[in-house]
């Protein structure tokens, strides 16, 4: 975890205190019900809240100091917890194993962490929906492989950015309840030193489903799909952190990030405003990937268990939650700001003399009786011209002048054919789809 690319309550989640704090609570409840169950005496459960409730501070250096001893993180943890306790203490994991409470704890974690996300999404969405509705009829120069295409509208491009960070999340929604088990079935997970009783009470206790079949550890296919959903929202902020880049480019110009009063774009040139947001965005969505592919690798694990997937989930659990909060925030406050500039999507629209119209124009002489090979043929001889002119020529003036042409169809329909409105007839249609009646 980097401190400049973390937010508070993302690494408050991860910080050493909260993951004992939700150990505690796990061993509790579990003592707890044994108590129920007349495993172990009722009053140790008592004991532990009691002390709990008096003493709400967690000396993690003292944990460590005994970690140092013993090498093994949850039998430090119970020393500790039974120092402080004194005998009652001793009825603590009961028939439990440190699986039972770390990937339980780990479930709890990423939950949490997911709540956070879901919130970070909705932020953006919301964004993401009042400019979309902004720029609803903006028209701008749609592209594909880079080059002018066809005319869209701004508010189509953030519209389609929505539709996919609404997907995103329903993805972590599904993610997260897949995520959000609770095992504490003891070795191998037979249950036979402890009641599946404990792991339903302690999951409705924790906020988490039972996990059905647990070999002493939660399969690791859940947090593959977890770490593969971040994944794909990481992928969906750079896809948008990209359009911007491309918009803020001299040449382009259509949009740009917000440059505040006193910023600097250059150490050396004044006059620069860089996409140093985005770009920051493109790297961040990287490692948010990069947690995605040991992720996978975690599933395959020995037998009914072994501790491979232990250290690279002590990484990707905190770095992607943490990095892919950030990001989201970040992008959230991207898009609210972003700077819009119609004039100069209207300029770069019709930079190149008509030619996003060539398709209607093929299609009107198709209709008009002429194959489609031929109508092809006829339109791009002229549109040629325009681009080799670099825009400089007309296409509509061309296509009046070809007798081909004017042959089949009017100067007055010609020119009909070089109208906006066309392309924006589906528009509201298209925001139905996504926004719903409101549009």
């Amino acid at each position: 975890m980097v401190p400049r690319y973390a937010r508070p309550a993302m690494t408050a989640i991860w910080d050493a205190e909260a993951r004992y704090r939700i150990w505690f609570e796990i061993e509790a409840h579990a003592t707890d019900k044994l108590g129920e169950l007349g495993v172990v005496p009722k009053s140790a459960g008592k004991a532990l809240w009691d002390w709990w409730a008096t003493n709400p501070a967690i000396d993690v250096t003292a944990i460590d100091a005994i970690e140092a001893v013993t090498k093994h993180d949850v039998i430090a943890f119970l020393t500790w917890v039974a120092e402080q306790v004194g005998e009652e203490a001793r009825f603590m994991h009961q028939g439990m194993t440190s699986s039972d409470v770390l990937d339980t704890t780990l479930s709890v974690q990423l939950a949490r962490a997911s709540d956070l996300l879901l919130k970070d999404l909705d932020a953006l969405l919301a964004a993401l929906k009042r400019r979309a509705f902004e720029h609803k009829l903006t028209p701008t120069i749609g592209r594909s492989h880079g080059i002018h295409a066809e005319p869209t509208t701004f508010g189509l491009k953030l519209a389609q950015a929505y539709a996919e960070f609404a997907r995103c999340r329903a993805r972590l929604v599904a993610a997260r309840a897949e995520i959000a088990t609770c095992a504490i079935s003891g070795a191998v997970g037979t249950f036979a030193n402890i009641d599946p009783a404990v792991e339903e009470y302690v999951a409705e206790k924790m906020g988490l489903a039972v996990e059905p079949v647990s070999t002493q550890v939660i399969p690791r296919d859940r947090h593959a799909m977890y770490f593969a959903t971040l994944a794909v929202i990481a992928s969906s902020i750079e896809r948008l952190a990209t359009e911007v880049r491309h918009l803020q480019r001299t040449e382009v110009l259509e949009a740009e990030e917000y440059f505040s009063p006193g910023q600097k774009g250059s150490s050396a040139m004044p006059h620069k405003r860089n996409p140093i947001l985005t770009e920051n965005l493109t790297g961040l969505a990287r490692m948010v990937r990069s947690a995605a592919v040991p992720a996978f690798e975690n599933v395959a694990l020995w037998h009914e268990r072994d501790i491979s997937h232990s250290s690279v989930e002590r990484f990707i659990g905190p770095d992607a939650t943490i990095t892919l909060d950030f990001a989201l925030v970040r992008l959230t406050g991207v898009i609210d700001k972003l700077l819009v500039y119609p004039e100069r999507m209207r300029k770069n629209l019709d930079r190149m003399g008509g030619l996003v119209h060539s398709q209607r124009v093929l299609l009107a002489l198709t209709q008009a009786g002429i194959s489609r090979e031929d109508a092809y043929r006829l339109v791009q001889r002229n549109a040629m011209k325009v681009w080799e002119s670099d825009g400089a020529l007309s296409l509509l003036d061309l296509l009046k002048a070809d007798p081909e042409v004017s042959a089949r169809i009017s100067g007055e329909d010609l020119e009909a054919k070089f109208g906006l409105d066309y392309h924006f007839a589906q528009v509201e249609r298209v925001f139905g789809r996504v926004f719903g009646r409101e549009t």
